[in-house]
């Protein structure tokens, strides 16, 4: 989990979870998901979506653009380090806003500074142009695209993915 993402759901998604909605999120880190146990709302229905198999999930996706799920079914749809491991995220968005309610929330927190890794591949670093472009196409008016780094100074990763660094070593 980056730590970033976290900052960046505390700053400008926690909000917009209410009692009672119907959440769907994709590639959970765990159960309860990170992002649930921030939440915090035991009233949220939160479930949960993805393409390996996982005993805990809601739902078991086939493939990365067709989900088991009527159209129109959740209040909001939320991912958090997935786009960057979908090979056709113009076809992936379309199907998150397919399962989304007409006036809910597609929510999507992209990591952008991160090295290579595949889980199961790794393909894309979408900077706010272009989300707010896989958004337009898919139909979804865009309310906010941000690039931030909330990290404190001192804490951010020199090289990410590889641990904090306090101080920079002078060679010797």
């Amino acid at each position: 989990m980056h730590f970033n993402n976290k900052l960046m759901f505390d700053k400008y998604a926690k909000e917009l979870f209410k009692q009672n909605m119907l959440v769907l999120e994709i590639g959970p880190d765990k159960h309860p998901s990170t992002f649930n146990e921030m939440v915090g709302i035991k009233t949220v229905n939160w479930q949960t979506l993805d393409i390996f198999q996982d005993i805990n999930l809601t739902f078991l996706a086939k493939s990365a653009y067709s989900f088991p799920i009527a159209d129109n079914t959740f209040d909001i749809v939320f991912s958090s380090q997935v786009i960057e491991h979908v090979v056709k995220p113009w076809i992936w968005i379309k199907e998150l806003a397919r399962v989304c309610k007409v006036g809910g929330r597609v929510i999507t927190i992209n990591p952008i500074s991160w090295p290579y890794h595949e889980a199961p591949c790794d393909c894309w670093r979408i900077y706010p142009e272009g989300m707010k472009a896989l958004y337009e196409e898919a139909g979804l008016k865009v309310e906010l695209c941000r690039m931030d780094t909330l990290e404190k100074v001192k804490t951010r990763r020199a090289v990410p993915g590889t641990g904090e660094l306090t101080e920079r070593p002078v060679p010797v």
